[in-house]
């Protein structure tokens, strides 16, 4: 138990609670009013509710379960380190910036927009967003396993990323990563993974156009592209892909085998025409294939 107790009342204003220590709040709610607990260390918040902006700032160690953060409370944590949040519900945007030490754990976003940038050593497990527009920019060393996510151009510049048992609808996700591993997930939205380095998908179904171009050193392992057309253009890649590509087109180089390939499009633009070797499992679903001159 914490040695200072609070339950049951209201603060509002600024900074009510400013530089506290080892604290745990019970039922306590924070009308609108600026920093209430900044600058403050080893917080337990417990069925609390904030309507206040930038209510936890530059804090360590803070444990926060059974809360709720209404759309008054933007930008609620920030440039803090060591904070858990569980069972939580977040109404308010820009969540979570310059964090270092994150655990999310069955927490709903409803509005994700601007979410976890800059954010590194994160877990989430079991955690759904909603208008997570450009969520986890910038982050690095990130844990992800059952995340339900509704936003685009997710994970930007990010690095060290794995994630599993996802659903991603995201256009432009993935961009300019280095060194992410997804696994078991479902992807969608056009323009997946351009400029990204070591991005590895296993077991994964993508629905995009113009996938996974640009990209250094792809891996698909046991994945599907599901009505994605215009691939690979210009990356450089290792793919094993179940059941029909729509197309691809120009890649760099590496190796491409497909139960079934609709289209190939080599034109006057390909980088090392014929480095990349493509194949079908089976020879007579070459549908088409496409060299302009």
């Amino acid at each position: 138990m914490k040695n200072h107790l609070i339950t049951n009342t209201f603060f509002e204003g600024e900074r009510p609670l400013f530089a506290s220590k080892d604290m745990r709040l019970e039922n306590v709610k924070f009308y609108p009013g600026e920093s209430a607990v900044k600058h403050s260390n080893d917080i337990e918040a417990y069925k609390c509710e904030f309507m206040c902006k930038y209510p936890f700032w530059h804090n360590d160690n803070v444990f926060i379960e059974r809360c709720l953060f209404t759309v008054y409370g933007r930008a609620a944590i920030w440039y803090s380190k060591n904070v858990r949040m569980i069972d939580t519900l977040v109404e308010a945007p820009k969540m979570f910036r310059e964090m270092d030490g994150l655990y999310i754990e069955n927490t709903k976003f409803t509005n994700g927009s601007e979410t976890l940038w800059s954010c590194r050593n994160v877990e989430l497990r079991n955690v759904e967003v909603k208008g997570g527009d450009y969520i986890f920019m910038n982050g690095k060393n990130l844990n992800i396993d059952h995340l339900k996510l509704d936003g685009n151009y997710s994970f930007q510049d990010a690095e060290n990323i794995e994630i599993r048992n996802s659903y991603l609808n995201s256009k432009d996700a993935f961009w300019n990563t280095k060194n992410v591993t997804i696994y078991d997930s479902v992807i969608n939205g056009e323009y997946l993974g351009w400029h990204s380095k070591n991005l590895r998908l296993i077991n994964c179904t993508v629905n995009s156009t113009q996938a996974l171009c640009y990209a250094d050193n792809l891996v698909m392992e046991n994945c599907k592209l599901e009505a994605s057309d215009l691939c690979f253009e210009y990356s450089t890649l290792q793919a094993d892909i179940n059941g029909n590509i729509v197309s691809i087109k120009n890649p760099k180089g590496g190796i491409i085998i497909a139960d079934s390939i609709g289209e190939i499009i080599i034109d006057e633009n390909c980088i090392n025409p014929g480095e990349c070797k493509i194949s079908t499992r089976f020879p007579q679903d070459f549908h088409k294939i496409s060299t302009k001159k």
